[in-house]
């Protein structure tokens, strides 16, 4: 991904925090010459089993993920084989009419992190089950109202075998956080106030994005 540099995350906590927030990942494969590349849209969680804190440029990170084994990228991933994570986060048009000038050009600001790793297939049904597991135990905490699975892992074993579960281990990230940077301070805060009063949350989301990045 190409990141001019005043785009660039502040620090990786800022990537940390998109993929957190935002878990729902493109992963993308080669397919190969004749078969061009493979894009699977599937939600994505750091592996529980990944001791301490983040690191600091996610590299050696693992994550965790599984898509239907009838997918034809399941049977074009090869453990050992390189991945792309794209996490995409908030982002909204902005308008000239924002700016308040004349000359100026629309725009659309944006935050996208770029996760590239080495994918390990898993063979066995109980790790795929602990995958799925781990994953709805990660989004109920986060997301939901802390469902208890426990009455319906019977139910899980049925449907594992048409799954197809893995990890990547990070070798790298990059995130594009495209806020405005090249505006005036002024123009940035008439930008981040016209997103702060939209009704879409996306809008709201990148004005509080914005808020931190001048704060």
């Amino acid at each position: 991904m190409f990141v001019p540099s005043h785009y660039r995350e502040p620090d990786s906590s800022w990537m940390i925090d998109l993929i957190q927030a935002n878990p729902m990942a493109l992963m993308v494969i080669n397919g190969g010459s004749n078969r061009g590349p493979f894009a699977t849209h599937l939600p994505i969680i750091p592996d529980p089993e990944m001791t301490g804190e983040w690191p600091a440029d996610l590299s050696d990170a693992a994550l965790l993920g599984h898509m239907n084994r009838a997918n034809p990228q399941w049977s074009a991933l090869e453990t050992g084989g390189v991945v792309l994570l794209v996490f995409t986060g908030p982002h909204g048009y902005v308008s000239p009419t924002v700016y308040k000038m004349t000359p100026a050009a629309p725009t659309w600001n944006f935050t996208s992190v770029h996760v590239h790793g080495v994918v390990e297939k898993f063979d066995s049904i109980e790790e795929t089950l602990g995958v799925v597991q781990s994953t709805v135990a990660a989004f109920e905490a986060r997301f939901g109202t802390d469902w208890d699975m426990s009455q319906s892992v019977d139910y899980f074993r049925k449907i594992v075998p048409a799954v197809g579960a893995f990890r990547v281990r990070v070798t790298g990230a990059e995130g594009m956080f495209k806020l405005s940077q090249e505006q005036s301070a002024e123009v940035r805060d008439r930008v981040r106030r016209s997103f702060s009063e939209r009704e879409q949350g996306h809008y709201r989301a990148t004005a509080e994005l914005m808020g931190r990045l001048s704060g």
